[in-house]
């Protein structure tokens, strides 16, 4: 079976690689972006299988990225959005744009697995 691709946008680079190792351990391809750009240079090549994405990252935020994905590249593919700025009107404005799920940090990589995994799973 071909590995699932993943891309992690997250600019904590201590955490983006606990997540990154526990992905990979789970069987993702994944692939890391420390910004905006970054990620829209890595869209334009490819779609991932799946997008996970800090709110707050230089460039290009979450927010805008949900809204790239969703009016620009036209596409449904699943997006959860991990914040430390998990207050409600953040929460809502991510479900409004188009995001399939929202986790607070601190995130457990385990966690962020097993959501992973449900949001492939519902397609």
């Amino acid at each position: 079976m071909m590995k699932k691709s993943l891309l992690l946008a997250e600019d904590d680079e201590l955490l983006a690689s606990l997540l990154n190792f526990r992905l990979k351990k789970g069987g993702y391809d994944v692939t890391h972006s420390g910004d905006g750009k970054q990620v829209k240079e890595f869209l334009a090549q490819k779609m991932p299988d799946i997008i996970v994405s800090d709110i707050m990252m230089p460039y290009f935020s979450g927010m805008e990225l949900i809204d790239y994905v969703r009016n620009e590249l036209k596409s449904n593919i699943p997006i959860i959005i991990i914040s430390s700025a998990g207050n409600e009107e953040n929460v809502l404005n991510a479900f409004e744009l188009g995001a399939n799920d929202f986790i607070s940090k601190p995130v457990s990589p385990s966690e962020l697995l097993v959501r992973v995994e449900r949001e492939l799973n519902k397609n």
